[in-house]
């Protein structure tokens, strides 16, 4: 066994540890979505499309601005690593005025989604739902920012649990929510796609509710004396986290973006494919889960290894998660192609979106690895405070190869190939995660090298 096993079998450890509350916390997150795709698909078509078009436009929205303010989290962490624990408090502070601040114009876009809803033709039935569900779930953007920072804040200082209670918590407010206000049992006419829009914004007030109660109560977090001095926003902390955050919220952004605004692109094809394609996207979400909470551990362990300047760990660390991820992500990939029958029906009974679903499931099912080699090498730079590059390469894969690749295929063909219709848009897919794991990887590879010369001399200068 070489020197270095017993350290990656130490991190490994941790971070299955750490990854396993993460993961039931996003797989909460993601059950709201479940139970919004399940009730409309009973419900109906129309707002099936409705919560397919309005949610991807929202979840892009919450993924660019949250991005952003989640840049406390490398910055904790590596505070955390370099025992300067003082400093905390005022970085979490900030990030939340940040937060605030976003919440103007993520409101506003809600509020007025024009320009978002112009990118595609959409029928009106359609589109009119979707405004009162993006018009709805304004309400609840403020309260989702600030519960970012908490979550960022407990992630970089290795505490998932809360976040897992707190998303338990409220999914299953969410469910019986949802279930009440959808199908009329609440006493009143059923409200469908706008019952989901309301109980989405209770929720999200109700996470926030839980988060702050447990930063100004919790004995685990004394030490940090988060709320002993509140400090109002400053320029050059803020100038900070929107240097490191900037380029986080716009590859989150145009990462959400090649997926969910997919819908829009496809809306003109019915409301069928459109319901369809809402259903596989769901699908590959929850796919996407594992990987991403090792993503998110790996942040923390890495970022506190650079904090501490321990090379060999943050190389371990990254080590350890990229063998984590795609090691499960295989794994769900051969699940999902083995059981999509089953779980497409229990979507929806609808022939005509079973068929669609069925039809694009193989693509989720192939690129589950590239997808979690890319998501472990992105945050792990992020742990690095390496965001500007990563971003760049998130727009050539997924805006350039993803979207517009998916376009061409979709609609006009390439070389001898026929339109494919929404098969063009997930086969450029599967071709822009395996180019972004590629490349991200590369340069994580790269940073980790250089990273350790730069610690080499003072290692030996040290051990002089």
């Amino acid at each position: 066994m070489s020197q270095s096993a017993p350290l990656l079998l130490r991190q490994t450890r941790l971070l299955a540890a750490h990854a396993a509350p993460m993961l039931i916390a996003q797989l909460a997150g993601m059950a709201m979505m479940l139970i919004d795709t399940v009730l409309l698909g009973h419900y109906g078509a129309e707002d099936l499309a409705a919560v397919a078009v309005g949610g991807g436009l929202y979840v892009a929205i919450v993924f660019a601005f949250a991005g952003v303010v989640q840049a406390v989290g490398p910055t904790v962490a590596q505070l955390v690593g370099a025992r300067r624990s003082g400093e905390i408090a005022p970085a979490v502070q900030q990030a939340f005025w940040l937060a605030l601040l976003l919440s103007v114009p993520g409101v506003a876009l809600l509020l007025h989604p024009d320009a978002l809803l112009g990118l595609s033709p959409i029928e009106p039935a359609v589109e009119a739902k979707a405004r009162g569900y993006l018009g709805l779930l304004a309400w609840a953007l403020p309260a989702v920012l600030l519960h970012r920072v908490f979550y960022a804040f407990c992630n970089a200082i290795s505490r998932p649990r809360p976040l897992m209670l707190i998303s338990l918590g409220g999914a299953a407010l969410h469910g019986v929510l949802a279930w009440l206000l959808v199908s009329g049992r609440w006493g009143g006419e059923p409200l469908g796609v706008l019952g989901c829009g309301i109980s989405n914004a209770v929720t999200g007030w109700f996470a926030l509710i839980c988060a702050l109660v447990y930063l100004r109560f919790a004995p685990a977090l004394a030490s940090y004396r988060l709320f002993a001095a509140w400090h109002l926003p400053r320029l050059q902390p803020l100038k900070q986290l929107l240097r490191i955050g900037l380029p986080m919220g716009f590859s989150g952004f145009v990462e959400i973006s090649a997926f969910t605004l997919v819908a829009l692109f496809i809306a003109q094809l019915g409301a069928s494919v459109v319901a369809g394609h809402r259903i596989i996207a769901n699908l590959a979400a929850i796919a996407y889960m594992p990987p991403l909470a090792l993503a998110i551990a790996t942040l923390a362990q890495v970022g506190q290894a650079v904090g501490a300047r321990d090379v060999p760990r943050a190389r371990v660390s990254i080590q350890a998660g990229l063998l984590l991820a795609a090691g499960v992500s295989t794994l769900l990939g051969v699940a999902l192609w083995l059981s999509a029958e089953p779980l497409i029906a229990a979507y929806t009974s609808d022939q005509r979106v079973q068929a669609t679903a069925l039809s694009l499931i193989v693509f989720v099912a192939l690129y589950q690895v590239f997808d979690a080699v890319q998501t472990v090498a992105a945050f792990a730079l992020r742990a690095y405070k390496i965001t500007f590059v990563p971003m760049l390469v998130h727009i050539v894969c997924f805006w350039g190869v993803g979207l517009g690749g998916g376009w061409l295929l979709a609609y006009r063909g390439v070389f001898d190939l026929a339109p494919l219709g929404v098969v063009g848009f997930w086969s450029a897919s599967l071709a822009s995660l395996t180019l972004a794991a590629l490349l991200l990887g590369g340069l994580l590879w790269r940073t980790v090298v250089i990273a350790a010369a730069e610690e080499a001399p003072l290692a030996a200068a040290g051990a002089r």
